[in-house]
């Protein structure tokens, strides 16, 4: 492989896997908040947040971390303003306190938070205009949870920062390498990940393990969401596939209910960052895989999910646990020594299958999708394993893997438009 081609992979690698304290689009709003008020220099006394409709979905059933039980955009908005960090940036709120906490309770009953939906071609669209006296900020954050494209202080813009999604925040990170998209391949990737220098690679994925595991713990451990986690290792049993699913549906039900807990997210999505690791290493630990192994397989899982989300969109009415199941149902087939035949049949599987579940927001629910996702990527694996797999011109498959990747990119980001308005529609009835 190029070396130019080698670092691109790391770079994709490094940029997406990082870690992120709570749901990423409540997260994002606070991010701007908090970035708004140190721009105004001091507390706002009415805050303005527009935002598309994808994230008023995503934001709309999570609970905002450190709040325990509080939701919505107001609360991610106020809270961002009164203790949240901008540069932790998906961190920002690392450091709330009990006293944050009674302040943002107390200016959500002034109602001092003014939401409105922002039309446009973005899915992922957030400005903040935070106000005081006669003083205005506005933050904008366009196309990624923490990319900054202007930010302006009483009207004029003082700062535009349109290469920091360049920087990586989970989010796009095809453009942040010169990696053109059309040579983001399965073949590619498969190189890379058989040719990867391990110590390359072993800081990041040695915190993906790491994290990722602890919150799965916590999940499987104390109560949260619905408990689905739980639910399946006390009514299923606990062999390799029911903790292949048990794991990341856990971290899940932790992270939607709370918990505050960092996660190691891959395309901006810390449950698709959960689904693409977790099921991996139970696997690995089953297998008595060697750490290299391992690594090696959790390569091939990270960048499989992000090759197929990258051609949908980071929001869409396609739920992006799919496209991470894709990844580490291929990746458990590559800890079994299959050939690269084999595991572009464990995709072709996957997408044959479970590639209409729709993301309609984020919520307890997300657990039971990701273990459904989890369970349709292990039965991609074991058929592809038997060297069974779906034909060209069955449903949405074509005559190779990449042109059935194409597909339903195309379906998940041009023909489910449609159904992610009325999706939102319908949950702004409730």
């Amino acid at each position: 492989m190029k070396d130019h081609v080698y670092q691109d992979f790391l770079t994709i690698l490094h940029s997406e896997l990082i870690p992120a304290l709570g749901c990423t689009e409540p997260i994002a709003i606070a991010y701007a908040s908090a970035k708004a008020r140190n721009v105004l220099g001091s507390m706002p006394e009415h805050i303005i947040v527009e935002c598309s409709g994808n994230i008023i979905k995503n934001v709309k059933g999570v609970i905002v971390p450190t709040t325990e039980n509080m939701r919505g955009i107001d609360t991610s908005a106020i809270l961002g303003a009164v203790g949240g960090d901008p540069d932790g940036k998906l961190e920002v709120l690392k450091y709330i306190t009990p006293e944050h906490i009674k302040e943002t309770k107390e200016l959500l009953n002034k109602s001092i938070c003014e939401v409105k939906l922002l039309s446009g071609s973005s899915n992922l669209h957030i400005i903040v205009t935070a106000t005081k006296g006669s003083d205005t900020a506005t933050v904008e954050i366009k196309e990624s949870h923490t990319n900054i494209v202007s930010i302006k202080k009483n009207g004029v813009l003082i700062e535009q920062q349109r290469d920091e999604v360049k920087q990586g925040d989970g989010c796009n990170t095809i453009e942040s390498a010169s990696l053109p998209k059309d040579q983001l391949t399965l073949e590619r990737i498969y190189e890379f990940a058989n040719t990867v220098k391990i110590e390359d690679v072993s800081e990041v994925l040695g915190r993906q393990i790491e994290y990722n595991l602890k919150i799965a713990n916590e999940g499987l451990t104390n109560s949260y969401g619905a408990n689905v986690g739980k639910t399946i290792v006390k009514n299923y049993g606990n062999d390799v596939k029911m903790l292949a699913k048990a794991y990341p549906a856990a971290g899940s039900d932790a992270r939607m209910g709370g918990c505050t807990l960092p996660v190691i997210i891959n395309s901006g999505s810390g449950n698709q960052g959960m689904t693409v690791s977790l099921p991996v290493i139970v696997y690995g630990h089953h297998l008595n895989s060697s750490k290299e192994q391992l690594y090696r397989a959790l390569v091939l899982s990270n960048l499989i999910a992000i090759h197929l989300k990258s051609g949908i969109g980071k929001l869409s009415a396609y739920c992006g646990v799919v496209s991470a199941a894709c990844g580490s149902g291929a990746a458990i087939s590559y800890l079994c020594n299959a050939s690269f035949d084999t595991i572009a049949k464990t995709i072709t599987n996957v997408l044959g299958n479970v590639s209409g579940i729709v993301c309609d927001g984020a919520k307890s629910s997300c657990a039971a999708k990701i273990a459904s996702a989890v369970d349709a990527a292990l039965m991609g694996h074991y058929l592809a394993m038997d060297d069974n797999t779906y034909g060209a011109g069955e449903g949405l498959v074509k005559e190779n893997i990449e042109r059935t990747i194409e597909t339903i990119s195309q379906m998940g980001r041009v023909g489910m438009k449609e159904t992610d308005v009325e999706i939102l529609n319908l949950m702004i009835e409730n």
